[in-house]
């Protein structure tokens, strides 16, 4: 059953209970991510996400870590583009010191400035991981190159020079302003009675305030196109195609999903089929969506050996002018939107998945969908709905390409015009 309620100090709580499980998921979503960083800002929210763990008044790190496995429980976080989401996960008898840890992660961290000098290196590793992982790489050069210098285009993780320069008082000031009861979620999903949840958020978070609540600075990205190469000796060339996709709570959503379902979204994909299947030319291939709160990206991933760069790409462009033209066909559409259902009901299994579509419906919707309604709106995706949307989408006057590896730039033109 689902429940919103709002702590005195504006802060939203969303629930819902699920009687059949043993685990409670609690979810503090922040409505700022690496799109909301200033000039010289770059990788502070993922910073300093990392900082909430190293340390409150009460507790140190060693004590905080300690604390979960004695739960038997995870705490975790994560930074996108747009949010950075504290999570706790316990059996559904320690919910109550689970939010107590939880809350003082978020109140009472210190951020000593030693902590700080030593978390650098941390990050800085983390930054030399993704240099090391092509397909993380070839996808980063790709958002800068599609994004150009919007905020939408930059790495979440920063540079490592930014990262370097970061200072305790750019952490206390950078909190003070994005990290506002009003601008802030509560997700909880599992096993709970709502009285006393309720009673335990409102001590543990009602009392909270900020500055004053920040005003977020955030306009649409448009999409370029072109070609970005970065040559490396790789084994591999890794591609990376995208063009303009939608925001979150686009009407035509649920069409996008099934549009990407047969693009390159799942085994029985077109591009699946025909670059894996048919002709060998890659391993791994697949497309995904990339929606934010006012646009998005539809992005397609392969990586071949360097010789056959130039063909999978021609192939993937031969498969979205086919789509952009005809459309697909009502078994295709059908089994799309069955893949949809499918997953969408498995993925809504666990607390954690299901804590997660709370807090995504309350920010970006402002509120809660069941799952008979999206099943509703998943069934009722047409044919002529996808056509129009693929004529929309799939315009490959706008794609962009990035490719990394032993390639030329010159190995994509064809393909682009």
């Amino acid at each position: 059953m689902y429940r919103k309620l709002i702590l005195k100090n504006g802060l939203r709580v969303v629930t819902e209970r699920i009687p059949t499980l043993k685990s409670v998921t609690v979810g503090v979503w922040v409505n700022v991510g690496s799109r909301d960083e200033g000039s010289g800002e770059e990788g502070f929210s993922h910073f300093i996400e990392h900082m909430f763990f190293k340390g409150t008044k009460a507790r140190s790190a060693t004590q905080i870590s300690r604390e979960i496995d004695a739960l038997g429980g995870e705490l975790n976080a994560f930074t996108g583009r747009e949010t950075t989401t504290f999570y706790v996960k316990v059996l559904d008898q320690h919910v109550q010191p689970a939010l107590a840890l939880l809350s003082d992660l978020l109140h009472h961290s210190r951020f000593d400035a030693k902590e700080v000098e030593k978390e650098k290196q941390v990050v800085r590793e983390e930054i030399r991981m993704v240099q090391d992982d092509p397909e993380d790489l070839v996808q980063d050069l790709h958002h800068a190159k599609m994004l150009k210098r919007h905020p939408l285009g930059r790495p979440i993780l920063g540079k490592a020079a930014t990262i370097q320069g970061l200072r305790r008082a750019d952490i206390l000031r950078y909190v003070n302003t994005h990290y506002h009861p009003q601008e802030t979620v509560i997700a909880v999903a599992g096993n709970f009675d709502l009285g006393p949840l309720a009673s335990w958020l409102e001590t543990f978070f009602g009392s909270a305030q900020g500055s004053d609540r920040p005003r977020l600075n955030r306009w649409p990205a448009a999409v370029s196109g072109g070609v970005v190469v970065r040559r490396k000796p790789l084994e591999q060339a890794h591609l990376s195609l995208g063009l303009k996709g939608i925001a979150l709570g686009h009407k035509d959503r649920y069409a996008a999903h099934a549009l990407n379902a047969v693009l390159g979204g799942s085994v029985s994909s077109r591009l699946f089929q025909e670059i894996r299947e048919k002709r060998g030319l890659a391993y791994s291939i697949y497309s995904y969506l990339s929606s934010f709160s006012d646009g998005g990206t539809l992005t397609v991933y392969a990586a071949t050996r360097p010789r056959e760069a130039a063909r999978v790409v021609d192939l993937v462009c031969k498969e979205m002018r086919r789509l952009r033209v005809s459309g697909m066909d009502g078994q295709e559409l059908e089994r799309a939107k069955n893949q949809m259902k499918g997953s969408l009901m498995l993925s809504l299994e666990s607390s954690h998945s299901r804590m997660s579509k709370l807090a995504k419906d309350e920010l970006y919707q402002g509120r809660h969908q069941s799952l008979q309604e999206m099943l509703t709106e998943i069934d009722r995706v047409s044919s002529e709905q996808v056509l129009r949307l693929s004529r929309e989408i799939l315009d490959l006057n706008y794609l962009s390409v990035a490719a990394l590896g032993p390639v030329s730039p010159s190995a994509f033109q064809s393909s682009l015009n």
